[in-house]
């Protein structure tokens, strides 16, 4: 039985009373009651049976009895809580570069494996959000289409692989497409968060105007740009064929990335690390929170009634010890 409260919890004071009922009990054992006068105590040497010490079973019935009383009248209760919860959730939509660019060694192991294993962890953290996935390097295609079903979009996620579309970087064809899988969607919030490493070099579509669609579709698209300062290892074969790493520029168009983030009421980030790139996509995570609205519903259950039907059986139990079983001479 799970209490969680009691209605009148100041009742269980007169739990007390048992302390002057016990000391009374003993007083009036200890002073003896009415005597019978015999020639000889010769019979009764050896009259201690085992009634005899059983005698005090309706004292202790009493008790009991008392016990049960008091916890009735304090009305134990169970607490039954009910939680609702009314959230539609954010659309969102990933677009991924998977330009060999992606593949520098300047992100552990390199950016496209930190990026998808970051992506992982960012699509774990909003259970309540339906997320699509596209890549994009010369072309673009939709992934996963926004979905509720993040275990597949996650194993979906990490089954992207270099080389299944033409080399380059088309910003704007992987802007275009995010921004076609947000269209029909009735969210009341819609975002986009794309990641690049490199500058917009092929493509049918202008970044610039992909933005303008976005933003009229009531959009958001944040930006991350991708690489260290400076320089950065990328894979390259040498005359043998063999795989060496280059101390190559990083070229990222910062300012294309400011302007259609701007452009949507987004933000711009650069990632120079795993650290960076974490805490990034943590920032997004806290500036894209839903409102839940969460209304509790508490419902209170009284449990006294076992405890009076113990008290009962019990009292008819003290009384049939007391007048069958353990009967007294006046």
């Amino acid at each position: 039985m799970d209490i969680s409260r009691y209605e009148n919890p100041d009742l269980l004071w007169l739990l007390l009373v048992l302390a002057p009922m016990i000391a009374y009990y003993i007083y009036r054992l200890s002073s003896g009651r009415a005597e019978i006068y015999f020639s000889s105590i010769e019979p009764f040497k050896h009259t201690k049976t085992i009634r005899w010490y059983l005698r005090h079973i309706p004292f202790v019935l009493r008790m009991a009895v008392v016990i049960l009383l008091i916890i009735v009248a304090a009305r134990p209760q169970s607490t039954t809580q009910h939680k609702k919860e009314d959230s539609q959730g954010i659309d969102i939509v990933l677009a991924l570069d998977i330009s060999s660019s992606m593949l520098a060694r300047d992100f552990k192991p390199d950016r496209f494996t930190a990026s998808k294993d970051i992506l992982s962890k960012f699509i774990i953290d909003r259970p309540t959000d339906r997320i699509g996935l596209v890549v994009f390097a010369g072309e673009a295609f939709t992934q996963v289409p926004i979905t509720t079903d993040h275990r597949t979009l996650i194993n979906m996620l990490h089954q992207v692989e270099m080389g299944v579309i033409n080399d380059g970087t088309a910003i704007g064809n992987g802007l275009a497409t995010a921004v076609n899988r947000l269209k029909e969607s009735k969210s009341p919030s819609k975002v986009i968060i794309l990641l690049t490493d490199g500058v917009n070099n092929t493509g049918q579509i202008d970044p610039r105007t992909a933005a303008y669609i976005a933003k009229d579709e009531g959009i958001k698209l944040y930006t991350i740009g991708v690489g260290s300062e400076g320089t950065a290892p990328y894979q390259s074969l040498d005359t043998w064929g063999d795989v060496i790493y280059l101390q190559m520029p990083v070229e990222i168009d910062e300012e294309l990335l400011q302007s259609i983030a701007k452009e949507t009421n987004g933000q711009y980030f650069r990632a120079t690390d795993n650290t960076k790139l974490s805490e990034i996509y943590a920032e997004i995570n806290k500036l894209e929170k839903m409102e839940v609205e969460i209304e509790n519903f508490t419902r209170y259950n009284d449990l006294f009634h076992p405890f009076l039907l113990a008290a009962l059986a019990l009292l008819l139990c003290e009384i049939g010890c007391r007048y069958f079983l353990f009967r007294q001479l006046p």
